[in-house]
């Protein structure tokens, strides 16, 4: 358990650690000299058997009140202390809304120095702080006068520690790794060691990790958890880790960076939150609103967007933080709103998205997203987001986003039920409802164009993909059009779809001509095959009635046009994609010019610039300048094998090679991809 003192400047939150702990967290030689803590201190004691209590001591002068957010982000428990002589004063206040803003609801108020007051001046004081707590998250803490220089109240004191310690709880164990940072020094023969409030997860020694938002890769090379040594530090403990990689330093490393497992590293700039603003503001807060933002140990500006109008003082409402730098947090992360002058707290709420978009954020579709995303319980809110605009959710991101490990996933899914779409590098969800209404559009659409447009092969996927709703990114989409396809509802030929019962047929006289055609295609030729007016010369047919043929067959997939006059097989222009593929696969970089191509197909270097400009134009490869490069995105449209590896010029692609094979299937790699 992390207990964090909150108070008044001289109110003796350091003297009670020190009774308690018996360290004295006053560690600074200006510390010492002005009597007051500056920075944060630290102090672990044992109060219940085999647990180790922590305690972050906190500045309580206004001066330091950003320092006392950067200790207060991740502590359990609170020790609001007042003194018995001074009673309730302006920081005794301000750190009692912070509690509250960060919602901290366990916790006990010390009256310190209680052998300096008599009886009645310490009922009374009682009485005034259980009016000042009733109405915020420690209303049930309970007050307990104390005298650390006396003793007295002490040992209860730390029995009221000790049943605190038994109940708590870890929370977000099963998360993935997040610290957050306080300090950072360099060590005598360790080197770089950061410590900090592990904020959910586990790190083990070993583990990799990255320093967010910098973006730095390193290893844990030891550990200290609760100022002891361990092998691994937990949810709810302080932590020390030996950090060793690349570009690792203590001035690398400062108060405010977090440590994360290095699948949480997405750092953002721009939020969407609840705040909550104090009765205490004496004006709203409008549009662009400038303040300093706190978030665990990072402090940085922001200018704060309303979303539902002005926030009066006292107001609770949804608002756009735009962020004077990236910051590495997660959704349900609390946060603190001061002003610009560092002299009063504004007010503080709750992280909903850390991808806010820059338009159209007052939108009744982005308000209703930010309702769903509201909701603290994964599962709760998974299934929420699945019932609003765009009624998709990418895992991944709604994983990382919340700091959730792969089992907190997949039970997130279960409890809000809903249908997985997963492929390579793709996992979105779908409620069962909006799963079934994607089938039944893609249907509708379907046929829709198959009864205006009946000598057509089918709908291009694109087309198709911008008219279904849910409206699926491309990869999700293809991944859901081949799981419709398995249950034979649709096929898909090439960039086309189609249902399984259309098909645009060819007369007995249109087949006849075109088996003439066909020869001249196939062969030694087909990489440059004769043109329109070529064949109506040799088979005496009226070039018009040709090139219609052709272009009919290319609406059935038989072939592809890549100029006006020069017409390919769909194999050829397959066997074209795979020739191309083992031309890049064997430059440098990847990049080939025209020249490597034509010399594989034997051909001229205006057709070979033609073929390769259609390939362009389906996003097949990506011209820079005079050099290609393959899109692996694209390649679906034209599946077959690769070809043999052959330095000879004009060489025919043969058939996969036992190496390929081997290769293939260490890789895992498809054969028809």
């Amino acid at each position: 358990m992390i207990v964090g003192t909150a108070g008044h400047i001289d109110h003796g939150k350091t003297t009670l650690v020190k009774a308690l702990t018996g360290v004295d967290t006053d560690r600074l030689k200006e510390e010492k000299a002005r009597g007051i803590t500056i920075d944060l201190g630290f102090a672990y004691a044992r109060f219940a058997k085999d647990a180790v209590t922590g305690f972050v001591d906190v500045p309580g002068h206004e001066r330091f009140i950003h320092t006392m957010l950067a200790g207060a982000g991740g502590i359990d428990y609170a020790m609001l202390v007042v003194a018995a002589d001074d009673g309730i004063k302006p920081q005794t206040l301000e750190h009692l809304a912070i509690l509250d803003l960060l919602g901290v609801s366990r916790g006990l108020v010390a009256i310190t120095k209680a052998d300096l007051a008599d009886p009645a001046r310490l009922e009374r004081l009682t009485d005034e702080i259980g009016a000042v707590l009733s109405s915020t998250s420690l209303r049930n803490a309970e007050i307990l006068p104390v005298s650390a220089t006396a003793g007295q109240g002490i040992e209860l004191l730390k029995e009221r520690l000790a049943a605190a310690e038994c109940a708590t709880v870890a929370s977000a164990v099963g998360g993935r790794f997040r610290l957050a940072v306080d300090r950072s020094f360099t060590l005598s023969g360790a080197g770089t060691v950061v410590t900090g409030t592990v904020l959910s997860g586990s790190v083990g020694v070993g583990d990799q990790v990255t320093v967010s938002p910098a973006g730095r890769s390193a290893r844990v090379r030891s550990i200290h958890a609760q100022n002891q040594r361990a092998e691994r530090g937990f949810a709810g403990q302080r932590c020390a880790l030996n950090l060793a990689g690349e570009g690792i330093s203590k001035d690398a490393i400062t108060r405010g960076d977090m440590v994360v497992d290095p699948h949480l590293h997405a750092p953002s700039d721009r939020l969407d939150a609840d705040l909550s603003v104090l009765e205490s503001e004496t004006k709203p807060i409008g549009e662009w609103f400038s303040a300093r933002f706190h978030h665990a140990s990072a402090e940085t500006g922001i200018r704060i967007v309303p979303l539902e109008g002005p926030l009066l003082p006292g107001e609770r409402r949804r608002v756009q933080l735009v962020l004077d730098r990236p910051i590495a947090a997660a959704v349900g992360d609390r946060f603190i709103l001061r002003d610009v002058s560092a002299r009063r707290t504004i007010g503080g709420g709750r992280l909903l998205d850390l991808r806010a978009p820059p338009r159209k954020r007052r939108s009744p579709e982005r308000l209703s997203f930010l309702q769903a995303a509201s909701l603290s319980h994964a599962g709760e809110a998974l299934a929420a987001l699945l019932d609003v605009p765009p009624f998709l959710v990418d895992l991944d991101v709604f994983a990382r986003d919340r700091a959730l490990s792969e089992a907190e996933l997949q039970n997130a899914i279960r409890s809000a039920s809903a249908e997985v779409i997963e492929g390579p590098a793709v996992r979105h969800a779908l409620s069962k409802r909006q799963r079934a209404a994607f089938s039944d559009e893609v249907q509708r659409v379907l046929s829709a164009f198959h009864v205006e447009n009946p000598d057509l092969q089918g709908i291009g996927r694109e087309r198709l993909r911008l008219q279904v709703t849910p409206r699926l990114p491309p990869p999700a989409f293809l991944v859901a059009l081949r799981a419709e396809q398995t249950a034979g509802r649709l096929v898909l030929e090439g960039a086309f779809v189609r249902l399984p019962g259309h098909e645009v047929r060819l007369s007995e006289k249109e087949e006849e001509l075109y088996a003439r055609i066909l020869p001249h295609l196939e062969g030694e030729e087909r990489f440059r095959p004769p043109r329109v007016r070529d064949f109506a010369e040799a088979l005496g047919v009226d070039e018009r009635e040709i090139r219609r043929i052709l272009k009919l067959c290319a609406r059935l997939g038989r072939v592809d046009q890549l100029r006006h006059d020069h017409f390919f097989t769909r194999q050829t222009t397959a066997e074209m994609v795979a020739i191309i593929r083992q031309v890049a696969a064997n430059a440098e970089r990847g990049e080939f010019s025209v020249g490597l191509f034509r010399d594989r197909v034997n051909n001229g270097r205006k057709v070979a610039i033609e073929i390769l400009e259609f390939f362009d134009r389906q996003g097949v490869t990506i011209r820079h300048g005079d050099v290609r490069r393959v899109n692996p995105h694209r390649l679906d449209l034209y599946e077959g094998p690769v070809p043999e590896a052959d330095e000879g010029r004009g060489s025919s692609p043969g058939r996969v090679s036992g190496l390929q094979i081997l290769s293939r299937r260490l890789l895992n790699i498809p054969f028809n991809t």
